[in-house]
């Protein structure tokens, strides 16, 4: 692993226990999925890239528009499925046919896989990759080292 993916790991991991709040991005406050990365990315890398918009929770699935995608690929580079790795940003669809709209950070791969995100109803915490949330990633990414 890299040391850029072993400091994002080790970050992620304080933000456990952090609330789940919809567009929050407050270590031990609140955030949601796309807050934890927002914090991250401040944390390591300095002032946001962008501006982040008002969203609603189901993420543009009306208008089918990949925004969370798109805004990833702007920010990172984009990596091949089989070379899975501590400290990947994942992308997540979470049904068929609707937009990805979950994020999180692989923090163990290998026999016991696990990633650590931000969870309507739970909050930040560390869970299994299993086969369904296997199942349900539709991209990686690679956390920049730093902003150029």
């Amino acid at each position: 692993m890299s040391a850029a993916g072993e400091r994002l790991v080790w970050a992620a991991r304080q933000w456990i226990g952090t609330p789940y709040v919809h567009q929050a991005a407050t270590k031990g406050a609140g955030c949601d999925c796309l807050g934890l990365l927002r914090g991250l990315w401040s944390e390591l890398l300095g002032c946001e890239p962008e501006a982040v918009p008002p969203y609603s929770m189901d993420w543009s699935e009306p208008q089918g528009e990949e925004q969370l995608w798109a805004a990833a690929l702007r920010h990172m580079t984009a990596k091949g499925d089989d070379a899975a790795a501590r400290g990947d940003v994942l992308l997540f669809r979470m049904r068929q046919g609707a937009v990805a709209k979950h994020l999180g950070v692989q923090a163990s791969i290998g026999d016991r896989p696990s990633f650590i995100h931000a969870y309507a109803g739970h909050g930040v915490v560390e869970s299994p990759l299993s086969a369904p949330w296997q199942r349900r990633i539709v991209a990686r990414f690679i956390f920049p080292e730093e902003v150029s």
